[in-house]
């Protein structure tokens, strides 16, 4: 498929720049400070919690804290990987060459998002071996587990959806960068007030990226949360699509 070539590419161009390798290395640095301080947490609290009746253990105490706090890291690294996507090849006189290819709209978008989405399962992936390495000398809820590798996942797609479009809209890739980065982060912060009775919005609860993050994280699988996430993927997508095919139409 057009798509996949399209993918390849891209996934290799990412890693001829010293961006990625840079966002890489910065990430797992953090990402393990974050791990080792939760098991030094546990360390410290394994008396208090042994006393427990049905107290958390050490997969609640580790996994949901690393993976939230990855989650709350790429939504400020997504928009660096992904304004160059399309804004970059209109900034870089190439986007007209492309369009001028025998492939499609749905095939160039399509390969871009699964192009940089590699990156972001990389990057989940490198987190998740960390957890994992808990097997060595405890034991590790291996449903939470995965409910939470899932929902890490799911995330990062949809930030890579959304920071696509705004590529494909943008005129240069700070704007395309700097709109992702808002639009993300009003939608991770939607929800705040409704802890508030009175300002409690079930519109506002359903359109938040951290309420569902959060539901998948608990470990309880919900198709309604799952396909929030595949709405939110598809929907960026259809509109990224549509602005190249008008960008196609009007050059």
């Amino acid at each position: 498929m057009k798509c996949l070539v399209i993918a390849s590419r891209e996934f290799k161009t990412l890693f001829l720049s010293p961006l990625a390798w840079t966002i890489l290395a910065i990430l797992q640095l953090i990402f393990a400070y974050v791990f080792l301080t939760q098991v030094e947490t546990f360390t410290m609290l394994q008396p208090k919690l042994a006393i427990i009746e049905n107290g958390p253990g050490l997969t609640d105490i580790i996994v949901p804290p690393l993976f939230g706090n990855a989650g709350i890291i790429l939504l400020l690294v997504t928009p660096l990987l992904t304004m160059q996507l399309i804004c970059g090849e209109r900034r870089n006189k190439t986007l007209a060459l492309l369009l001028s290819a025998p492939v499609s709209s749905a095939d160039i978008i399509i390969g871009k998002y699964l192009g940089v989405l590699g990156l972001l399962l990389l990057i989940v992936a490198l987190v998740s071996l960390m957890p994992l390495s808990l097997l060595m000398g405890g034991e590790l809820d291996v449903g939470k587990f995965l409910a939470n590798s899932l929902a890490l996942s799911l995330l990062v797609a949809a930030f890579a959806a959304a920071g696509l479009y705004l590529s494909s809209i943008a005129l240069h890739p700070v704007i395309a960068a700097m709109g992702s980065f808002g639009l993300l982060l009003l939608l991770w912060i939607l929800d705040w007030t409704t802890g508030i009775k009175d300002q409690r919005s079930e519109l506002f609860e359903y359109l938040s990226l951290l309420r569902h993050f959060q539901n998948l994280q608990s470990g309880l699988i919900s198709t309604v949360d799952v396909g929030y996430f595949l709405l939110f993927i598809c929907g960026f997508l259809l509109l990224s699509i549509h602005s190249l095919d008008n960008h196609r139409r009007f050059k």
